[in-house]
């Protein structure tokens, strides 16, 4: 059996609502053991028998599907790498010490680090990491320039978290 972080992307966003509860209940009666939730957007830790990435995912977002009706995007990590998006996130905080943080998680492995960077531009510092892009904003979020579209054009499926949100699914949840 295999812990995994499922991050979703775009939950209880709009028409896209899926409450916590119902998804837990629905991923339960799927199988997934240890299923827990941290807030409304769509943070789970599971246990899983299914080892393969591309396979587990596949059989979350089909559970999802079945059971809402829309599709739901999920970026998965081991407990080792949920916590090293999170060091690398407060590294970078340490160093950079923006008015805001956030971080697209990615899906896969960052291939073209050097054409995450090239989307930074004034004010908005856009940073590869192994598994994330990280945005050190001197703006809030919504303001910015540089969007997750446009981030996901370079790495393909991402899910956003704040700094504080990061942290905290690290601390509970990570190696």
């Amino acid at each position: 059996m295999a812990t995994w972080i499922a991050l979703l992307r775009a939950v209880n966003v709009g028409k896209r609502q899926y409450p916590m509860a119902q998804l837990r209940e629905a991923l339960g009666a799927a199988g997934f053991t240890g299923v827990q939730t941290h807030i409304q957007t769509g943070n789970v830790v599971l246990d899983s028998t299914l080892t393969d990435r591309v396979e587990l995912t596949q059989a979350l977002e089909n559970v999802m599907l079945a059971d809402r009706g829309f599709e739901v995007p999920v970026v998965l990590l081991s407990p080792e790498e949920l916590s090293q998006v999170a060091r690398e996130a407060r590294q970078l905080s340490d160093q950079h010490g923006p008015t805001s943080h956030y971080i697209a998680i990615t899906a896969q492995a960052i291939s073209e680090p050097e054409s995450v960077t090239a989307l930074s531009r004034e004010g908005e510092v856009v940073v590869p990491g192994l598994r994330a892009v990280h945005l050190l904003l001197n703006k809030s979020f919504h303001e910015a320039k540089t969007t997750l579209p446009m981030i996901e054009k370079v790495v393909g499926v991402a899910t956003v978290r704040n700094l504080n949100v990061t942290s905290t699914l690290a601390a509970k949840w990570g190696a």
